[in-house]
């Protein structure tokens, strides 16, 4: 098995977007994964992830929802503007997340009619939000997610949810999960989570270090959640 990279320019509304598609070089159709980053970007960890993931047989789209160029670094300042200005505006989030769905389905490699979505931190919002849009995908993944639901109704959500969460996540207190747990299942949605005791926020994220904060990398929760994820996965499209 031979998994390669291939840079995929798509455009939105005009405006150039930037994503990667992480697959094995055989030909074929196969399930489709939508992986949306955290509040940097699409970067060289997120490329890594996707290796793994599509090693399990699945074509992966590592999405740009910033666009074409606009990434962050931690040391940057502002590292969270391309972020916020998607958080501000959750209808657009709406439609991002939804034009990267349809992305992923037009691709070759892929069964449009068996995707899903995982996602890190904000791009665990990301998927949240796709699946409230109704987005026919089959399932999705947030891994330390970010839970406030848009100002605006959800459509009724068709797409098994598995929540992987840190119970520790000062960014998803107890409150938080639980009011999730509330308009998920007032959705109508087929949803778990799996909370992961003395984790915090960015639990799968080996440069995160920051335990004072509630942000640290946590091997075992890491561990945990992509064997939870791969189960999931399997139940999907198995």
């Amino acid at each position: 098995m031979a998994i390669v990279r291939q840079v995929i320019v798509h455009v939105q509304d005009g405006a150039p977007y930037e994503s990667m598609i992480v697959a094995d070089e055989a030909g074929g159709e196969r399930p489709g994964i939508l992986l949306f980053p955290n509040v940097l970007g699409t970067k060289e960890a997120d490329f890594a992830c996707a290796e793994r993931v599509a090693a399990l047989g699945y074509a992966v789209l590592v999405a740009d929802v910033f666009g074409q160029g606009k990434r962050t670094s931690r040391s940057d300042p502002d590292m969270g503007r391309y972020m916020g200005e998607l958080n501000a505006d959750r209808a657009m989030m709406r439609d991002r997340v939804n034009a990267a769905h349809a992305t992923l389905k037009d691709l070759p490699q892929v069964d449009a009619r068996r995707t899903a979505a995982i996602g890190f931190c904000f791009g665990g919002k990301c998927v949240l939000d796709l699946a409230r849009s109704g987005a026919d995908i089959a399932g999705g993944v947030s891994f330390h997610g970010v839970y406030d639901a848009p100002p605006f109704p959800n459509a009724r959500i068709g797409a098994k949810l598995l929540i992987c969460h840190g119970w520790d996540d000062p960014i998803a207190p107890p409150d938080a999960t639980v009011a999730l747990a509330r308009e998920l299942t007032e959705a109508g949605c087929d949803w778990q989570i799996h909370a992961y005791g003395r984790a915090g926020h960015a639990f799968t994220d080996h440069a995160v270090n920051m335990p004072e904060k509630g942000l640290a990398y946590n091997a075992d929760a890491d561990r945990r959640s992509f064997l939870a994820m791969t189960d999931f996965l399997g139940e999907l499209f198995g």
